[in-house]
């Protein structure tokens, strides 16, 4: 992006973010820190607002600001195995993920399959199986529910 030098605020604009997370990619080492002009306030270079949309992308694609400070490091046309190394474990986590969902959505599906069955004065099954589960429903509902430890991916930000 050619122009002029921007304020914070006419950055955090034009890239779509909000000012305090410019200042914490700032604090995360994602962003420079331009010096102050004459007039105490500092310019940032246009090229900020690319790098800020790159961060954001990155970010909705699940990537940890580690991984995208690791990302932007390999910018120089060498880094394509290391690259491709960070996508194939995000979209290994995404698959395990997926799966999980998918597990979720079939024992739902049954519950409610055996609730809208369920006739007369008896329990509602889907508020007796969360009461009373037994040990396989309790395995399958915690490994579908608990969060996998991420490998590089572990810090989250703005």
């Amino acid at each position: 992006m050619e122009g002029q030098p921007l304020r914070i605020g006419a950055l955090a604009r034009a890239a779509g973010v909000g000012i305090e997370t410019i200042r914490y990619y700032q604090r995360r080492r994602l962003l420079g820190t331009p010096s102050r002009a004459l007039g105490g306030q500092r310019s940032y270079p246009p090229e900020f607002v690319d790098r800020l949309r790159f961060i954001k992308r990155a970010q909705a694609l699940g990537f940890s600001l580690t991984d995208v400070a690791a990302l932007l490091q390999l910018n120089d046309g060498t880094g394509h195995v290391r690259a491709r190394q960070l996508a194939s474990a995000r979209l290994a986590e995404i698959e395990s993920r997926v799966a999980d969902l998918v597990a979720m959505r079939d024992v739902l599906a049954k519950l409610i399959r055996h609730c809208e069955h369920a006739e007369g004065r008896v329990p509602c099954p889907i508020i007796a199986t969360l009461l009373h589960e037994d040990a396989a429903t309790a395995k399958r509902a915690r490994r579908a529910t608990t969060a996998r430890p991420r490998t590089s991916t572990t810090a989250r930000g703005a």
